[in-house]
């Protein structure tokens, strides 16, 4: 089964739910673009929380193209909130694992992208501050078709 997300360029949207650290769940939706390019591929994203307020979060990855086994890609990413973070998409059979850190400030975490099919991933995802959990979220992630790929 050969994996669609990050590996092949489109656009993924979302929905789903944001936890806050006190464990209250809020509705949310996304939306990611990844672009490949010859000296690096790119993976620029959205999360919207639902709450009142919304709040949105902007993410923007650099991802090293895969080398000959294509199991393991480095990326890093610079956040306003937490500074810079780097990190490692995993292929694990039926699953993309995605360690990261931010060793300036204490962050640190873990997603989990699930394969359901060519088209839908399962994202679950924690956001850690040394010990603590600050944030979590689970999102069907569900890739957009264009009129002319029908």
């Amino acid at each position: 089964m050969p994996h669609t997300y990050l590996f092949q360029p489109a656009v993924w949207t979302g929905t789903g739910t944001f936890w806050c650290a006190d464990g209250q769940p809020l509705p949310a939706e996304g939306r990611t673009e990844v672009a490949h390019r010859p000296e690096c591929w790119l993976l620029s994203g959205t999360l919207k929380v639902l709450g009142s307020p919304p709040v949105e979060f902007v993410n923007a990855y650099q991802i090293e193209p895969p080398g000959r086994d294509g199991a393991a890609l480095k990326w890093s990413s610079e956040n306003a909130t937490l500074g810079k973070i780097h990190g490692t998409f995993s292929v694990v059979g039926s699953s993309i694992l995605s360690v990261y850190r931010c060793e300036a400030a204490g962050y640190h975490g873990a997603e989990h992208y699930r394969w359901v099919d060519e088209y839908s991933y399962e994202a679950t995802g924690v956001l850690l501050l040394e010990d603590r959990a600050l944030s979590s979220w689970q999102v069907l992630l569900r890739r957009a078709t264009s009129k002319a790929s029908e």
